[in-house]
């Protein structure tokens, strides 16, 4: 069986899940990481609300993102890995979301972008050579993608302007980064620069967070 099947299975799920809610506004709300209903007993919102998106063009962020990273999880690591950091990111995501919001009862999350963020982690630290098309002709180094994907997040936390889980990106990468690093340990003298240069934007988030600056 081709392991990418996988992988196909999660982008299926996402589309299908999204397009439902694009056309159901009460199914949104249903499913949507919602931190009053959360609190109030249904937890089942951070797993299902890693399924919704905001959008088509966030539903194919991220979906292409996954597509691109994932197949270096699963040839470098295998597939139950794979599956493994994708839903551990997901919930690692969900569950720093909870912690930095816990007391705004009206805060409201959806997107897979932890999930995915844990993916592309553990990527970069699998190959930290990789480089990416930005738009699809300007190439990059992933680990600059990465780095400035989680930059740009904070903004996005700071600005409140949208309905995206940018909080959920921390997570998301973090487990990755957590998971990778401790089936593969050799990376951490091997690779020493990336796996230090990965974990800035992490600290500066909790740093940010402990001078009330998010």
């Amino acid at each position: 069986m081709d392991n990418n099947i996988v992988m196909f299975l999660i982008i299926g799920a996402n589309a299908l899940v999204s397009y439902k809610g694009f056309n159901d506004i009460s199914f949104f709300r249903k499913y949507e990481f919602h931190i009053g209903s959360i609190r109030a007993g249904e937890q089942y919102r951070m797993f299902t609300s890693a399924f919704l998106h905001a959008d088509v063009m966030h539903l194919v962020f991220n979906m292409l993102t996954l597509y691109f990273f994932a197949p270096v999880v699963i040839v470098y690591m295998g597939m139950l890995p794979f599956v493994l950091i994708y839903l551990a990111s997901l919930f690692c995501g969900s569950l720093l979301t909870l912690y930095f919001h816990k007391n705004d009862y009206n805060y409201r999350a959806i997107g897979a972008s932890g999930a995915v963020t844990g993916v592309l982690y553990s990527s970069i630290l699998l190959r930290p050579d990789m480089t990416i098309g930005l738009f699809f002709f300007i190439g990059i180094p992933a680990y600059v993608f990465g780095i400035g994907y989680l930059l740009y997040s904070i903004y996005g936390m700071r600005a409140k302007n949208d309905n995206i889980g940018h909080t959920a990106h921390f997570g998301g990468a973090l487990g990755g980064y957590i998971i990778t690093l401790s089936r593969m340990p050799e990376m951490i003298y091997d690779n020493t620069l990336m796996v230090v240069l990965l974990l800035i934007p992490i600290i500066l988030l909790f740093v940010l967070a402990k001078l009330g600056k998010i």
